[in-house]
């Protein structure tokens, strides 16, 4: 015996017509988005941006790492040991990095120039502390290597730094 459904639903001739207008609808669509947003959504913004803080917004996170205030900056062309690196005569450069990068920026407001982001989103930037730039006096000390194709002008401080013998290019003890 065969069972009766009771609420079976009707029968509908199927209608190619409907499913044509909506994906034109769609298509359309499409092509209008692409065609109207902007080239570029997120570079809307300036590609460089000042950014300022108080010295008791300034945080020294690592040696080329920054906190001001709630923003994240690293240091542009420079790079700084890892905390624990032995190099020289000091068993630890990443932290001799940090101190000297405190130093620089202990009771000074500073003012940055930000040139973009890195890949953790922080912004990147080259810095002044009451005209001291960071960037700069970090290479010099020999506590950052320069990253010459960010910044080709470091690259002379840190052959200085490195013919001086200063900070990490500095000859361990014998």
């Amino acid at each position: 015996m065969r069972r009766r459904r009771i609420f079976k639903p009707a029968k509908t001739p199927r209608r190619m017509g409907g499913a044509f207008a909506l994906l034109a609808t769609a298509a359309t669509l499409a092509v209008l988005t692409a065609a109207l947003r902007p080239s570029d959504l997120f570079g809307s913004a300036p590609r460089t941006q000042d950014w300022r803080a108080l010295p008791a917004e300034v945080a020294v996170v690592d040696g080329e790492t920054l906190r001001l205030g709630d923003r994240v900056l690293r240091l542009y062309g420079v790079n700084t040991p890892p905390r624990g690196t032995p190099c020289g005569r000091v068993s630890d450069c990443g932290a001799a990095a940090t101190a000297e990068l405190a130093r620089l920026t202990r009771d000074r407001a500073l003012e940055c120039r930000i040139h973009g982001r890195d890949n953790f989103g922080r912004g990147l930037g080259v810095c002044r502390a009451e005209g001291v730039e960071l960037n700069a006096s970090l290479v010099a000390a020999g506590w950052g290597s320069a990253d010459t194709s960010a910044v080709p002008a470091l690259g002379q401080l840190e052959a200085s730094a490195r013919q001086a013998h200063r900070g990490m290019w500095a000859e361990p003890p014998r």
